[in-house]
This record gives structure tokens, C-alpha cells and sequence, in this order.
């Protein structure tokens, strides 16, 4: 994995685990499903991709799942999911678990808002012309039940909360480019 504006570069190495979707393979684009039609991309669905994650550490408690776009042009990347207290006997996420009620997620799980201020998946939508965009879908396997974080936290806090408590990171770098 490149380095170059890699979430992941400046913090501990920890052990991988496996990671894999039915939806996306590591350094494919993403389909039109994961496109985001609330912002406006045609036949976007803002569905989450399919996961499913074995080998994780032992110890592992829980796992938090995020989908980072280090590449937005923000300044600060964009986070397009963040959900924390996935249960450590959950090894999969269905596609679409992350819509605007999380109904295909765990009962102990919390979706975060996102950079676009809804508590859900929201899917990729580079602007046009600027390029192909990676989007780190990542699970985290933590050394800890429950992290403590409300659902007013932001996906940034998650990932600070996440740092004291990581114990492996699988992660797949899906892409998405807006030619229009």
C-alpha cells in the first residue's frame, strides 16, 4: 500500500487480518451501487459494499468498520462511514447494512456521522476532473467490548478512540473516478 496519503502511514503498525467483499476487490473501482446518488452522481445507491473479515487478533472485543477518502479535496479527506460496537462474533456485514437506519447492522452497533452529517454509508462522489479518488474500507479489530463513543462523536474521534485500542486492521482500498 502506497504511502502517499495513507491514512494509516503515521500510526503503529499492527497485525492484518483478512478482509474481503462481494462487492469490491482490493484497488478495483467501486460499482454504481457505491456511488453516491444523495450527492447527485447518476444511478449512485449509497449502498454499503458487502464485508467479510476473518483472522483477527486474539482478544479481539469488537470491530469498528470506516470508509475513508484520504484523496477529497478538503484538507482533511472525507469519512463516508464509521460504525463502532460491531460485536467480536460478527464477521460480516451484508451489502446495504450501512442505509439510513442501520438496519443491517448488529443491535450493539452505532453508526457515526459521517462528512456529509448523515449517520449512514454515503457513497463516492468525486468531483469532476479531479481524479481518481481511494476510498479505505477498513475494519479494526479492538481490544475492547465497547469504545465509549456517542453518536454525536465524529468518524475522527472514533479513529482516536480507535488508536488506544487497535489490536489488527484489515483493509481493502476500493476507487472511483468522475470523468464528467
Amino acid at each position: 500500500m502506497t504511502t502517499l496519503n495513507n491514512p494509516f502511514a503515521r500510526l503503529p503498525e499492527v497485525p492484518s487480518f483478512t478482509l474481503t467483499s462481494s462487492t469490491v476487490a482490493d484497488g478495483e473501482a467501486f460499482g454504481p451501487a457505491q456511488y453516491s446518488g444523495l450527492f447527485g452522481v447518476p444511478g449512485g445507491e449509497d449502498r454499503s459494499p458487502q464485508l467479510s473479515w476473518s483472522g483477527a487478533p486474539e482478544g479481539t472485543l469488537s470491530y469498528a468498520v470506516t470508509v475513508f477518502d484520504p484523496d477529497a479535496p478538503t484538507g482533511s479527506g472525507f469519512w463516508h462511514w464509521a460504525v463502532t460496537g460491531i460485536p467480536a462474533s460478527v464477521t460480516e456485514l451484508a451489502e446495504g447494512a450501512g442505509d439510513e437506519t442501520g438496519s443491517g447492522l448488529p443491535d450493539a452497533a452505532l453508526q457515526l456521522r459521517g462528512d456529509s452529517g448523515a449517520a449512514r454509508f454515503l457513497g463516492s462522489a468525486p468531483p469532476a476532473g479531479h481524479g481518481e479518488h481511494r476510498y479505505f474500507i477498513t475494519v479494526h479489530a479492538l481490544d475492547v467490548a465497547d469504545l465509549g463513543v456517542g453518536p454525536d462523536a465524529t468518524p475522527a474521534f472514533l479513529g482516536f478512540n480507535i488508536f488506544g485500542h487497535i489490536l489488527g486492521r484489515a483493509t481493502i482500498v476500493a476507487t472511483a473516478i468522475n470523468n464528467g
